[in-house]
């Protein structure tokens, strides 16, 4: 029988004599028979994916803490900035545990007394507001009439507001918040309450934690943190002498403000421009500033209006001639990187880096100078701010020589002109 295969005509057709044979498939040179996968590739990827799900969990679990870094942190710089008074009164025999207690009682009987009275303050004048507002409503109004010659009642103007729909919406907006807004009061007591007690237990366990700290290091690392240590707890002394300065300066000038504009309770607003302006990061300035535009509006609406404007003009000065100054003083940094460093901290950190960074560049900064070598600086007239032969031939120069002919004075020798 004849084969039914299409194929098998092809594939049963004798070649002919003296021609190639047909081309098979590619064969490759390197492959060899039963040839597996590498040993060490399924390991290779397991130890890949590995790495990248650690690298995943730890991603999330930084974010998921970075509040409770921050709080910690905070709580550092604050244990470093009681650490003198702790060991001031460990050297005199009271407990350390004891004496943070009597610091940290001191702070926070110091603060709450500050916050009552500034609080009942704040009541009363906000009642006195509420009361006089319908006569410093009338006043505006008859200023707006006179000068604009329009014929606006203070009626119309309250039936008009009470029935607009900016306040319905701003009424529903405010019910729906409240819950909001208790979440985060309660938040803001939680996030005290955990700097408060890291704080606490890093100053009073300071040395403990010093010795856990250093057993983990050889002995020739353990003098240099000892050292850093010290260092940082200076630096964030002298960081907080300073911001006490300011907010003593800050407090004075805007006292002398409320006293001349007579408005009452002038040495409590002026102690609370002070210590928020200084001790408030990024918003301090406009809470500070706030209250007594507040309290100066129930005197005079144009005395709101001076306070504003002296807020901000000693703001300036604060920001660009007072603050450089003192901070270079006490902190012993120049007044460009204490500048530099807060704008840094606060991109990075918000505004606690703003509030940190300054004691945490001037301890670097200090701890580096230990271990950075300098050389004597050669006595070049361009070390000292002189063009050197070149000034001589200056117009400058020149006067002096010809106005020194004129008048008999000697003529000074080489090098004399550049340096005076």
């Amino acid at each position: 029988m004849a084969s039914t295969d299409e194929t098998g005509p092809a594939a049963q057709q004798p070649t002919t004599p003296g021609a190639p044979p047909p081309a098979g498939p590619p064969v490759d040179p390197t492959a060899r028979p039963g040839a597996r996968m590498p040993r060490w590739l399924p390991r290779a990827m397991v130890l890949a994916l590995a790495l990248i799900a650690v690298f995943q969990l730890g991603s999330w679990a930084f974010h998921q803490l970075t509040g409770l870094l921050l709080n910690v942190l905070i709580a550092f710089f604050l244990a470093l900035a009681v650490e003198p008074a702790v060991s001031w009164m460990a050297a005199r025999g009271v407990r350390r545990g004891l004496g943070t207690f009597l610091v940290f009682l001191g702070i926070l009987v110091a603060s709450a007394g500050f916050v009552t009275l500034l609080g009942s303050m704040l009541a009363g004048q906000i009642v006195k507001i509420v009361e006089d507002f319908p006569e410093y409503l009338d006043s505006v109004i008859n200023w707006i009439n006179a000068h604009f010659r329009t014929e606006l009642r203070r009626v119309d103007i309250q039936e008009g507001l009470l029935r607009s729909d900016w306040l319905r919406n701003y009424v529903q907006n405010s019910a729906t918040g409240v819950l909001d807004v208790s979440a985060q009061v309660l938040g803001g007591l939680f996030q005290l309450l955990t700097i408060g007690l890291f704080s606490f237990y890093f100053a009073a366990d300071g040395p403990r934690l010093r010795r856990t700290v250093c057993s983990l290091l050889p002995p020739a690392r353990q003098a240099e943190v000892l050292r850093a240590w010290e260092i940082a707890v200076n630096k964030t002394g002298g960081y907080l002498y300073s911001r006490g300065l300011m907010a003593l300066v800050s407090g004075f000038a805007h006292y002398v403000l409320l006293e001349f504009l007579e408005v009452p309770y002038a040495p409590v607003l002026a102690v609370w421009v002070g210590l928020v302006s200084q001790f408030i990061p990024t918003i301090g300035t406009y809470l500070a500033g706030a209250l007594p535009m507040l309290i100066a509006f129930t005197v005079d609406p144009w005395y709101a209006l001076w306070v504003l404007v002296f807020v901000v003009i000693y703001q300036q000065f604060e920001n660009y001639v007072l603050q450089p100054k003192l901070t270079s003083r006490t902190v012993d940094i120049h007044p460009a990187v204490a500048f530099g460093s807060v704008v840094a901290g606060t991109a990075l950190l918000g505004a606690v880096g703003a509030l940190i960074a300054i004691p945490a560049v001037a301890t670097l900064q200090a701890f580096l100078g230990a271990y950075v070598k300098r050389y004597d600086v050669t006595d070049d007239p361009r070390v000292h701010g002189h063009r050197g032969s070149g000034g001589e031939r200056g117009p400058l120069t020149r006067a002096r020589r010809l106005w020194a002919r004129r008048s008999g004075v000697p003529r000074p020798r080489d090098g004399e002109a550049g340096a005076s």
